[in-house]
């Protein structure tokens, strides 16, 4: 399968999530909200794994509309999981019933927002551009030799340079883990899932011999996943925290867990070392199966 065909599958797949989940999330629904980030993050991870074929005069303007509709789902999503570990630590004690007001105020504020923002105008045209970007923007139709290339490459070699580089630097930076702050930790989880969400999107499109493979190595890079992901909810739960009116430092501290913090580092850890043993991605590793309908 050609580059530019893998592009467009993948990629209408991911906005065609998007907008499955667009009306729950403006009815508040949690789940919803949590669904359409997944096929947001989805989409932009597809953006940068095929960025040498699609980088045209557009894709600035399109990903700074991605991101910030991803800036308008975040607080929401960042909310509810905070939310949800509040109450799990609550006894109904009075002074954590007052301080759960705190969060449910603050979240209907940022929902009411949020909700705006995806019946706005803007997002209609978000929509509306992407589409059509996606199917036929400038990238598509260059004619320079390196532009025809691009778009005639095939997915498996394709896969196997980009897959390979982020490999690389996923592992380096993984070796460091324990010395990194808050910030470069986050940073080290937007890498570690987008080659998750790149290796989920290709899937259904690697040959048959190749999916024992891409789940191994899918099931490490998961279990990294989850442990940054949690501590990076806690580090965002103890910000919000700190910023709520009447919240104060008691409350950000229920997010400081400094066993807690080792015990997920320690698994992150694990779960690098072991994806380190792995096998570079190679061709024969990930070719493509034939192409699905569209």
């Amino acid at each position: 399968m050609a580059c530019d065909t893998a592009f467009r599958i993948i990629a209408r797949r991911h906005l065609d999530a998007v907008l499955a989940q667009h009306d729950g999330t403006c009815r508040g629904d949690p789940d919803a909200l949590h669904q359409i980030r997944i096929a947001l993050t989805h989409l932009r991870t597809a953006i940068r794994f095929f960025s040498p074929m699609v980088d045209d005069a557009q894709r600035p303007h399109v990903w700074a509309e991605l991101k910030w509709l991803n800036g308008q789902l975040g607080m929401v999503r960042d909310l509810d999981v905070a939310i949800e570990r509040v109450i799990a630590a609550s006894d109904g004690e009075l002074s954590e019933v007052a301080e759960l007001q705190h969060w449910d105020e603050k979240r209907a504020e940022s929902h009411r927002l949020l909700a705006r923002a995806l019946q706005s105008a803007r997002y209609r045209r978000l929509v509306e551009q992407t589409s059509a970007w996606i199917e036929s923007g400038p990238w598509s139709t260059r004619r320079s030799k390196e532009a025809i290339r691009l778009r005639r490459c095939t997915l498996a070699d394709h896969a196997t340079e980009r897959l390979t580089e982020w490999e690389t630097t996923l592992l380096k930076k993984a070796r460091k883990l324990r010395k990194l702050d808050v910030e470069k930790r986050h940073k080290l989880r937007l890498l570690n899932k987008r080659m998750t969400y790149s290796i989920e999107s290709l899937q259904d499109l690697f040959a048959e011999d190749a999916l024992k493979k891409q789940q191994s190595i899918l099931r490490k890079l998961r279990k990294a996943q989850r442990s940054l992901g949690q501590l990076n909810d806690d580090a965002r739960g103890q910000a919000l925290a700190a910023s709520l009116n009447g919240a104060g430092l008691d409350a950000s501290n229920r997010f400081l867990n400094r066993k807690r913090e080792k015990k997920l580092l320690r698994r992150a850890s694990t779960a690098y070392r072991k994806l380190d043993k792995a096998k570079p991605f190679r061709s024969s590793d990930i070719a493509p199966n034939s192409e699905p309908e569209v």
